[in-house]
């Protein structure tokens, strides 16, 4: 694992968000594994079930951009572990959404821990696998 490799895998894990955010999809189309690798993308959205295949994965964040007025992350606790062409990354997404029956329009979207493991390609580290899981609880409940 060198700099560079942990430098990269961060530049494509913030450009997974961005393209989030932003609600554009075929940005969203560039981070995730192609070729070889797209009948292996998995993808668990909180509350969904496990989607694998690019396209069907694509069509997800399709479904979810069009349904999403506004999103913003605020990643916390990121981790990256490299070992030979995968990277792991952990964080917890702390979200802001819109909600358009509030009278200000945002609200708290709650926190989701989040798993994305990237695969070195040909063209740069692509995401092969997403997972995130709602946080039900506060973590010093937990804990007890």
């Amino acid at each position: 694992m060198t700099e560079l490799d942990v430098r990269d895998v961060e530049v494509a894990h913030a450009e997974f968000y961005a393209a989030f955010e932003s609600a554009d999809l075929d940005r969203m189309g560039a981070v995730w594994a192609d070729g070889t690798y797209a009948d292996e993308v998995v993808c668990v959205h909180p509350g969904w079930p496990l989607i694998r295949g690019r396209g069907a994965v694509l069509r997800s964040w399709a479904l979810i951009m069009a349904n999403t007025p506004y999103i913003q992350f605020v990643l916390t606790d990121t981790q990256i572990r490299i070992s030979g062409d995968q990277a792991v990354v952990s964080c917890a997404e702390n979200i802001i959404t819109a909600a358009e029956e509030t009278e200000i329009g945002l609200t708290s979207g709650g926190s989701v821990v989040t798993t994305n493991v990237f695969v070195r390609t040909e063209t740069g580290w692509r995401l092969w696998l997403h997972h995130g899981s709602p946080v039900l609880g506060r973590e010093e409940e937990v804990a007890e």
